[in-house]
């Protein structure tokens, strides 16, 4: 199969987001949430970090450790020049007596940065460790500054088909299959016509797409996008094994999104020929090799399109938060304008 390049199409997009944060003069504001010390958390946070400062968004950071001192109090900011260690940023919060990583401390500063009017987005950085309560922490967050689009209202009105803020991931997904087809547009398996790219762009029209997910919060909004493309969604959740029945579906799927945390699950051979394969999975081996559901060397071989890991989905969901904080910034600003 060939490769899609996650990271050239999101290079466009964040250059498309800086220019435009240029010409509109504003200064798009984005707090983000860490708590505890998961590695792949820090990482992921890192990551949003360097692309925001790198396209003129401000980054507040705080990082809250998992211990329970109940102050009730709001954490102090975390200073953008002290990123030397992480190890030792989690250890200086832990030893301050003003910060505490309960639930009700988590909910008190979101409230914060709810009425903040220079934080125009906020993100809490999941998965949250033991035994915080994800939904209850989410609903906290003002529905207009949920950047990641997880808020109840905001997946209502998804599933509704009045979308407001759609999830980055959900977008990165739907931008690779769009640039695919304006690019790729001749493959077998799709004609040259209507190949506009975007969300409601009908390049997809009767083709069949098969979701493989652990999580309805992250199928639906893709099945949302896909559905305003034409295509036929099809969807499966938490699978305990990859069943015949299963493989059925896949081999009749023109477009198939994967994402179930199982490390090279899916097979080169479960595939139909031509297919647009986004993979969403990361997950790491024994060795520390970086992989995804599907089996790439297995794929190569095959006709179609598959995104890699890492360089597929990630730096697409990055440049979609992005995407997401400056049009919240854009819907806030016209508002107080008012």
């Amino acid at each position: 199969m060939q490769l899609i390049d996650g990271r050239a199409i999101a290079d466009k997009i964040r250059q498309e987001v800086k220019e435009e944060i240029t010409r509109l003069g504003i200064t798009p504001g984005l707090g983000v949430i860490l708590v505890g010390n998961d590695p792949a958390s820090y990482l992921y946070v890192s990551l949003k970090q360097k692309a925001c400062q790198e396209v003129g968004i401000k980054f507040e950071k705080y990082v809250l450790p998992t211990t329970d001192t109940h102050k009730g109090v709001i954490p102090r900011r975390a200073a953008e020049e002290s990123r030397a260690d992480q190890n030792n940023e989690i250890l200086r919060y832990a030893q301050n007596d003003n910060v505490c990583g309960c639930e009700q401390c988590i909910i008190n500063l979101i409230r914060n940065l709810n009425v903040r009017p220079d934080i125009h987005g906020i993100l809490v950085q999941v998965p949250l460790p033991p035994p915080y309560n994800k939904n209850k922490i989410i609903s906290t967050l003002e529905p207009d500054k949920d950047v990641d689009g997880f808020h109840q209202v905001n997946l209502r009105a998804t599933l509704e088909g009045e979308a407001r803020i759609i999830p980055g991931v959900a977008l990165g997904v739907d931008a690779l299959i769009g640039e695919t087809l304006r690019v790729k547009g001749a493959a077998s398996n799709f004609t040259e016509q209507n190949l506009e790219v975007g969300p409601f762009a009908n390049s997809l029209t009767n083709k069949k797409a098969v979701l493989l997910m652990n999580s309805t919060t992250f199928a639906l909004p893709i099945e949302y996008l896909l559905e305003g493309r034409g295509a036929l969604v099809h969807i499966i959740l938490r699978p305990s094994e990859i069943t015949p029945e299963i493989i059925a579906q896949l081999k009749t799927a023109d477009i198939f999104v994967v994402a179930i945390g199982r490390p090279q699950i899916i097979k080169g051979d479960m595939l139909k020929d031509g297919a647009i394969v986004i993979d969403v999975g990361t997950n790491r081996l024994p060795d520390g090799k970086l992989v995804g559901d599907v089996d790439f060397e297995t794929t190569q071989n095959k006709p179609g399109f598959i995104t890699p890991v890492p360089g597929g989905v990630g730096p697409m969901t990055v440049a979609m938060l992005l995407r997401n904080t400056i049009e919240l910034a854009k819907a806030q600003s016209k508002a107080q304008t008012r």
